[in-house]
């Protein structure tokens, strides 16, 4: 694996929703951001704090966050139900929403089958509440680049139910057709690589690598980065 290819810090805020429904944990969350903020590291501006899903999407539909913390346990529903509404909301493409939002899980549950869960739903990382002291922003950083961010806790548990999911759910005879320019294009993406990197290591515009990805989730029959990245490692189209 490349090592993360991550960009100097913006001094751009950072847009954030916040949805959990403990108000104490947000409110320990959003001092934490402020301190990082104070820094100068990164700077954050929360757009909004949600207790349930139906307040998760309709706040995620009005502010379009670049970033959203995302908790597993809410007041009505859950964040599985976040993740899969967001995949499915037609207006994030159409309504003044120039790009999805990253979503960070944040959750005190570290059982592999959370993590799995999440992630297929479309995550793009799993912080485990315990330890957001420390692995927070390092967090933040990844998933802003279009990368995955499994805390080191989890990772290993994550990857051996992986494996096992994937062995037992392979179909026998499905074969996804990829031309040559499409498979280099799944391996950087599945380096974590953003579009812009992908059109700098393969020589081509990136409306050219928008339309490849495009193809390639239409072949995989995904509808984000991480769902393509998992399909791509599960269906052995690339080497890692």
């Amino acid at each position: 694996m490349y090592p993360p290819l991550l960009t100097p810090p913006s001094t751009q805020p950072i847009s954030t929703l916040l949805v959990d429904d403990c108000s104490a944990f947000r409110q320990g969350l959003k001092n934490l951001l402020d301190f990082h903020s104070a820094t100068g590291l990164m700077q954050f501006q929360i757009v909004g704090q949600a207790t349930s899903y139906q307040q998760a999407i309709e706040l995620a539909i009005q502010q379009s966050p670049t970033l959203i913390l995302l908790d597993m346990e809410l007041a009505q529903g859950s964040g599985i139900d976040v993740l899969q509404q967001l995949r499915m909301t037609p207006s994030r493409e159409t309504i003044s929403h120039p790009q999805e939002s990253h979503v960070l899980v944040l959750s005190g549950h570290e059982e592999a089958e959370w993590v799995f869960k999440a992630m297929q739903a479309g995550a793009q990382g799993y912080v485990l509440k315990h330890h957001l002291s420390t692995q927070l922003l390092d967090a933040i950083q990844v998933v802003l680049q279009n990368q995955i961010y499994l805390a080191p806790e989890v990772a290993t548990q994550f990857f051996q139910l992986f494996h096992f999911s994937a062995g037992r759910s392979l179909p026998k005879n499905q074969t996804i057709h990829l031309t040559e320019r499409e498979r280099e294009v799944l391996y950087w993406l599945v380096q974590g690589a953003s579009n812009e990197v992908i059109s700098q290591q393969l020589r081509i515009t990136i409306g050219t690598v928008k339309a490849y990805l495009t193809i390639i989730f239409e072949k995989l029959k995904v509808t984000s980065r991480t769902q393509a990245a998992l399909q791509a490692l599960k269906l052995g189209l690339v080497a890692t």
